[in-house]
């Protein structure tokens, strides 16, 4: 028991660290290229709530139970959903250098505590790397990772599919994201997981036996 819960430990202290070199590093490689912007005339559309800061900071918390929870209960036999992640972190890596993204955020007037907290986050997170969106990326995974486990109530996961959605429109609402983003990381955290499956069928399947 003391050896599984080092062990899942150390996962997810390595799905953090390989996050944030990957946000981060991107971000420094990327830094004297060219960007691109992925803005579709519906991200004009789409208002901007400032009140949805709190969902979007919220979806740290939010990762965390999960990725927990998901590693945790992660029947697979070899590390699936942790392999899910990396296979999703590198794609992002790939992509943020190849084509990095920016945007152009619009000025906050106000001066309410939702604002204040949305300038503080401007201020700490400039506008680039974008696509896809990592925030997108890791909540939708964070569902994924419990949308089918037995372990885990029903309520739970339920749940789980309706915070991912709200942190996914949240990063729309507080203007750190546009639509492209936004579904780019849904489908990556889709795609990442079915190739993590393909990886684990491949891995058990029996050579042949020599003669």
């Amino acid at each position: 028991m003391k050896n599984s819960s080092i062990r899942m430990a150390l996962l997810l202290i390595a799905a953090a660290v390989i996050n944030f070199l990957v946000y981060y590093g991107g971000k420094w490689v990327a830094r004297d290229f060219p960007y691109f912007s992925m803005k579709l005339p519906l991200d004009d559309a789409i208002p901007m709530l400032s009140w949805t800061i709190v969902i979007y900071l919220g979806g740290y918390f939010f990762w965390i139970a999960n990725y927990y929870l998901s590693i945790k209960n992660d029947t697979s036999g070899y590390d699936r959903f942790f392999i899910a992640h990396c296979i999703g972190e590198l794609v992002c890596l790939l992509i943020f250098i190849l084509i990095p993204t920016a945007m152009v955020r619009p000025e906050i007037i106000g001066t309410s505590l939702f604002e204040r907290i949305l300038h503080f986050t401007y201020s700490m997170d400039s506008a680039d790397t974008l696509f896809p969106s990592i925030h997108c990326f890791l909540s939708w995974l964070s569902w994924i990772g419990v949308r089918n486990s037995p372990a885990i109530p029903g309520w739970y996961r339920k749940s789980s599919l309706l915070l991912a959605i709200a942190v996914c429109l949240s990063t729309l609402t507080v203007k750190q994201h546009v639509a492209a983003d936004c579904v780019a990381g849904i489908v990556l955290a889709e795609l990442s997981y079915r190739l993590a499956g393909c990886a684990g069928r491949y891995r058990r399947r029996p050579g042949k036996r020599q003669g």
